[in-house]
């Protein structure tokens, strides 16, 4: 598969014509929409069919999400996962209705390693039907629980294709343990697969020491100090005049949710800094522009 590098100004969706930094870039504020407990840290701990019996906290954090938002007037991009899309169907219609893309993540939070092909069309087909039924157009967005398209799951790109996704936004270029494409561009491209292309917008970077660094979402945005995270956006934002990709869970900003009984590395990993992510993406959303991926990408 062959890919072509993609500039974009993230104002107004056209190619740019400059390389110098800019202020106005537009990135994406984007929400893994799950429980608490599909989190990957919870795995072995609890299996599907116990999800049922615990307690579903996901609407109000994700409504909560919205409300903050909406209070800066942004719309973001929301990867809804299937299971919750058809146990919350109102919650998926009213982030539509309030302006925001909704797109898939995939159906029961499985990482694609742990599927085969036919395994991960299926799991496509069913989570994108949910979501289309629910908002009424099609679905052009998937993010892979874990971001779990790595070197040895790249085929699942193209099944992307052949579903009618038309981004990605699943690459993490760093090194971890347990995803990442170390190599991968840093900034939006587009992936040529037969004759049809696929755009992946990975998640961002900073380059420092020859090495690719996250800085924003997820555990990093509550396990890092502010500063470098502000500093992050501004090198990759202002500097390098790209957009940036910013993403949370509703359960992030939910610090009261359960607690499970896992090791030390998973009570760090999942429940340390919940507190402290609403008032950063506060301060994140008061500091800096963000949109939709497919306001970015000009879709």
């Amino acid at each position: 598969m062959a890919t072509r590098k993609i500039d974009f100004d993230s104002a107004s969706a056209t190619p740019l014509t400059s390389a110098s930094p800019r202020s106005d870039v537009v990135n994406v504020f984007s929400v893994d929409v799950e429980e608490y407990f599909h989190d990957e840290t919870f795995r072995e701990l609890v299996t599907q069919d116990q999800w049922e019996g615990l307690q579903q906290r996901v609407e109000p954090s994700t409504r909560l999400l919205q409300r903050m938002l909406e209070s800066f007037d942004v719309r973001g991009t929301f990867f809804v996962l299937g299971w919750v899309a058809e146990r919350h169907p109102q919650l998926v219609k009213d982030i539509h209705h309030g302006g925001h893309e909704v797109a898939i993540h995939g159906y029961d939070h499985r990482p694609v390693f742990v599927l085969d092909r036919d395994g991960f069309r299926e799991d496509i087909r069913r989570a994108k039907g949910i979501v289309e039924d629910l908002i009424g157009e099609p679905v052009l967005g998937y993010r892979a629980p874990t971001f779990s398209i790595i070197d040895e799951t790249r085929w699942a790109l193209e099944i992307l294709v052949e579903e009618g996704i038309r981004y990605d936004s699943s690459v993490f270029p760093i090194v971890h343990d347990r995803y990442g494409i170390p190599n991968a561009d840093r900034f939006p491209y587009t992936e040529m697969i037969g004759n049809r292309e696929l755009i992946e917008f990975p998640m961002s970077t900073v380059r420092l020491g020859g090495r690719n660094l996250p800085f924003a979402g997820g555990g990093y945005t509550r396990l890092l100090p502010m500063r470098f995270v502000r500093w992050g956006m501004r090198r990759v934002v202002e500097r390098e005049g790209r957009p940036m990709v910013l993403y949370v869970h509703p359960w992030e900003v939910d610090p009261d949710h359960p607690v499970l009984g896992v090791g030390r590395m998973g009570r760090a990993r999942h429940y340390h800094g919940l507190a402290k992510v609403e008032p950063r993406l506060r301060e994140l959303l008061s500091s800096f522009r963000f949109g939709t991926a497919r306001e970015v990408l000009g879709l």
